[in-house]
């Protein structure tokens, strides 16, 4: 299977494989590597992947995509990603809450989020990736972070050898549980640095470095080369849609529905990554009737999704779900992509940077409609989510699943869709205690990730995982912060 890029179909030098794709991340002109053809799944298939452990699953779906790989490595590579030692209790439990709708929790994980379902995958099939293109220079991981991102890739790619990573987060707009994270990251090949402004500088200030020419020549020259491990590299997407059929499985498996209904998936986004490889899975045959987009205050998903609009040009909100404080979906790109041709896609993005909007045409808007539902949550209706889910269901969520669960309400009472819908939870709430006890009725006392952890475990009698309590014995390592034009200072140091 060979790869292109979402701007140029048609030049044959953006057509890679997927190994190529992978170590990239970007396509050279900018776009996002995209498979040619998306593989088919039927309904046998399904039924047949329900018998499975996660890690099996995901070796069969990995290997539809990646068939330049070795299938036997790939299986290997997936045992030892999503062991027990890793995923304690499963790599991916779908737990039954309210009525209609399961959570399908995802950040059971090293660094409590569900960007681990990618992350502990995704170097492995980096250095493999390596091997098989005869690189001999060094990886140099870039990340773009709003929170659980750069953990997890910090945590994924720590001490593999061949690679460094150097991830960057927003100053004031991360978690302090999240900052102690990466701030406190172990590994000798690690770096991390804080960036004045929010999440879209940094990104911003990623995708510069990977487009200036000097920077590259001055890579090259110190021995390595520039590759992403934020959601734009495929090789950060593809995992991520092991983990819809895994959620279908378990509920045929579980007899809750017949293999070939359809379910809704509400998915909680900033960058769109989560929720389009969820996408790519209806593409494959996985029956879905709607994804539900839930987004925080920054809307500007919503407004996309109901209107055809992409207005960058808002407000920035910083809210109790940090990790979708966002307003450049990435991944969009690929959406529309998939629902258009290579021709708008490059002209919506030029107009993105040059204009900060843009409209897709009428038949493409419709297009999308048809699988997409767009809601946003409020600072207020997340908090009050977070309560009542935990009073009427004795479910605790964090702030971004609690924006989702807001979602789903507002979707249920405006369509009166009953159809089985799988919330998907996309991190432990220990990482947001502060914003989850004071949703709870309890201010806490302090801003310190030890003082918080205890105070939700004495008000909601539960656990906090234990990566997050030992992150609190570690020391702090890393304490710079530059301007955004700045950012590449740091990778020549």
């Amino acid at each position: 299977m060979k790869y292109i890029s979402t701007r140029d179909t048609s030049n044959e030098k953006y057509r890679v494989s997927s190994a190529v794709a992978i170590k990239t991340g970007l396509a050279p002109n900018g776009g996002l590597f995209m498979p040619e053809e998306i593989p088919h799944i039927t309904d046998r298939d399904i039924e047949s992947l329900a018998s499975l452990p996660y890690e099996e699953r995901a070796a069969t779906i990995l290997s539809m995509f990646l068939d330049d790989y070795d299938k036997e490595a790939l299986l290997s590579d997936c045992t030892e990603a999503y062991s027990e030692a890793r995923f304690p209790g499963g790599a991916s439990p779908l737990v039954s809450v309210g009525g209609t709708w399961s959570a399908l929790e995802l950040w059971h994980g090293p660094t409590c989020a569900f960007k681990d379902m990618a992350l502990q995958i995704m170097p492995r099939l980096l250095s493999r990736a390596l091997k098989m293109t005869g690189e001999q220079k060094r990886a140099h991981i870039l990340v773009a972070t709003s929170g659980d991102t750069g953990k997890a890739a910090l945590e994924g790619y720590r001490d593999v050898p061949g690679i460094d990573i150097t991830v960057y987060y927003p100053v004031d707009g991360v978690s302090p549980m999240q900052k102690l994270q990466m701030t406190t990251q172990l590994g000798d090949n690690v770096n991390v640095c804080a960036v004045e402004g929010n999440f879209d500088d940094a990104q911003n200030g990623v995708k510069r470095i990977f487009s200036d020419k000097s920077c590259a020549e001055a890579a090259n020259k110190a021995g390595f080369f520039f590759s992403s491990a934020n959601s734009i590299n495929w090789g950060r997407l593809v995992p991520q849609i092991v983990y819809y059929f895994s959620a279908y499985c378990d509920l045929v498996k579980r007899r809750e529905i017949e293999c070939g209904d359809k379910i809704n998936f509400c998915v909680p986004t900033g960058n769109f990554g989560n929720i389009f490889a969820g996408r790519i899975a209806k593409e494959m045959g996985l029956p879905v009737a709607k994804f539900i987009c839930a987004s925080n205050a920054n809307c500007v998903l919503t407004d996309f999704i109901k209107t055809g609009t992409y207005d960058r040009r808002r407000e920035f909100h910083k809210t109790m779900s940090p990790s979708m404080d966002i307003l450049i979906s990435s991944n969009l790109e690929r959406l529309i992509w998939l629902s258009s041709c290579a021709d708008l896609t490059a002209d919506c993005m030029k107009k993105l940077a040059d204009d900060g909007h843009y409209t897709v045409p009428a038949p493409v808007l419709s297009s999308i409609q048809e699988t997409f539902s767009g809601y946003f949550a409020t600072e207020e209706e997340t908090s009050e989510t977070i309560a009542k889910t935990f009073r009427e269901h004795d479910y605790l969520c964090d702030t971004h699943t609690a924006v989702a669960v807001a979602c789903y309400e507002k979707y249920k009472r405006e369509t009166n869709d009953a159809t089985k819908t799988v919330i998907v939870s996309t991190a432990s709430p220990y990482k947001f205690a502060y914003d989850v006890c004071r949703s709870l009725g309890t201010m806490p006392e302090s801003h310190d990730p030890k003082t918080l952890l205890e105070t939700l475990e004495a008000l909601t009698s539960t656990k906090a995982p234990a990566p997050l309590k030992a992150t609190i014995t570690l020391p702090v390592r890393f304490t710079k912060t530059v301007a955004p034009e700045d950012m590449q200072t740091v990778l020549f140091d």
